[in-house]
């Protein structure tokens, strides 16, 4: 059976090394979106609970609706609140991330026709990374939008393009001096000013300095900052597993997989494993860019990826049917299996299918 292990005592390890490089007034988001990076998104947010987390945050409305009727009860940020969910989003108690004029405007007509007051909102602007945020330009007009009584401004934030890029970076620098402006600005009009963040996993090893109030760290979490020597701080926290299902024997020549993938340069043994592209393994990962761990030897993946399964070269490992495979774990880690294919641990796996069975390591009641 395929497996995602979660293990609980990383995602504490991971949490304290965070802790350890802020001040301690500085607080943390927790990010749990996509269902926390493919993992398990109500354990991950009820051990991180448990550690003492300010705050959590998702992507959309729905994951953090998901949350609250799992019984998690602490704030909890939507980063990308879309119109025709912004009545669910106050139903849930949840607190948008309000990122241009057509979301503001949205959100305080339904707060004026629901004779809400003092809402918790925080303001998103874009200083560089182009995607999603007001422009600095547009700062007079939120500052004036923020007077209403029904919004409470939490906090103003930005997203750095590049955190984890060698120093100096002129985009950094260019993007933190943007900052910089809108947080006196922010800070000037008000009595009670907002809490301000800018930093994401890759800033608070690369920028401490510009911690500011709160700091947002998702893939850290996970034991991944995007540089080795921050890496070497952290611990993986999960585990996908698989096993063979079946080994037989290819003639020199002969082809493996759909499409004639691979053909055998020798007389060559080949494993078959039930894992493949609907569990979230692309077909990036065939024809030798994946690799897995049999009984700490690597073996290639050979073929393309199919729906179901792939095909690994098995010659020079002494393994049988039935044997357990490492697709990514602590020894062999998903940044070093998705290096291979050329792509980024993100996507791998935040892309790990619902089908694949979550164990959870450490596992006790869940308290939030």
């Amino acid at each position: 059976m395929n497996t995602l292990t979660l293990s609980l005592s990383n995602i504490d390890h991971n949490y304290n090394c965070i802790r350890e490089q802020i001040n301690a007034t500085t607080q943390i988001i927790g990010v749990v979106k996509a269902n926390a990076y493919g993992s398990s998104s109500i354990h991950f947010a009820s051990r991180l609970v448990e550690l003492g987390v300010d705050y959590l945050a998702v992507a959309y409305t729905e994951e953090g609706q998901q949350l609250r009727s799992q019984g998690v009860k602490i704030p909890i940020m939507v980063f990308y609140p879309q119109l025709d969910a912004l009545d669910t989003l106050l139903d849930a108690c949840l607190e948008p991330c309000l990122y241009n004029e057509t979301i503001l405007e949205g959100f305080k007509k339904i707060l004026l026709e629901k004779k809400i007051s003092h809402y918790p909102v925080h303001i998103k602007y874009n200083t560089g990374l182009n995607r999603l945020g007001f422009t600095p330009d547009q700062s007079d007009w939120v500052l004036e939008q923020m007077k209403n009584n029904c919004f409470q401004l939490e906090s103003v934030y930005s997203h750095l393009a590049a955190s984890e890029a060698k120093r100096p970076s002129a985009l950094c620098k260019s993007q933190i001096e943007l900052f910089e402006i809108l947080k006196i600005k922010h800070s000037s009009v008000s009595n009670q000013p907002p809490k301000f963040h800018l930093l994401n996993s890759s800033g608070v090893f690369n920028y401490p300095e510009h911690q500011y109030d709160m700091v947002r760290c998702g893939i850290a979490l996970h034991g991944f900052a995007n540089h080795p020597d921050w890496d070497a701080h952290l611990k993986p926290i999960c585990v996908l597993e698989s096993s063979i299902t079946q080994i037989h024997q290819v003639k020199k020549g002969n082809f493996v997989g759909y499409d004639h993938g691979w053909q055998a340069p020798q007389n060559t043994q080949i494993a078959t494993l039930p894992l493949g592209h609907a569990d979230g393994i692309g077909r990036h990962f065939g024809n030798g860019a994946g690799i897995v761990s049999i009984g700490s030897k690597k073996a290639p993946i050979v073929g393309n990826v199919c729906m179901d399964m792939i095909m690994v070269d098995v010659t020079n490992i002494e393994c049988k049917e039935g044997d357990e495979v490492v697709f990514f774990g602590s020894d062999f880690s998903a940044e070093t299996s998705a290096a291979a294919a050329n792509t980024i641990s993100y996507e791998l796996i935040t892309g790990i299918s619902q089908r694949i069975k979550r164990e959870i390591l450490g596992e006790r009641p869940i308290n939030t």
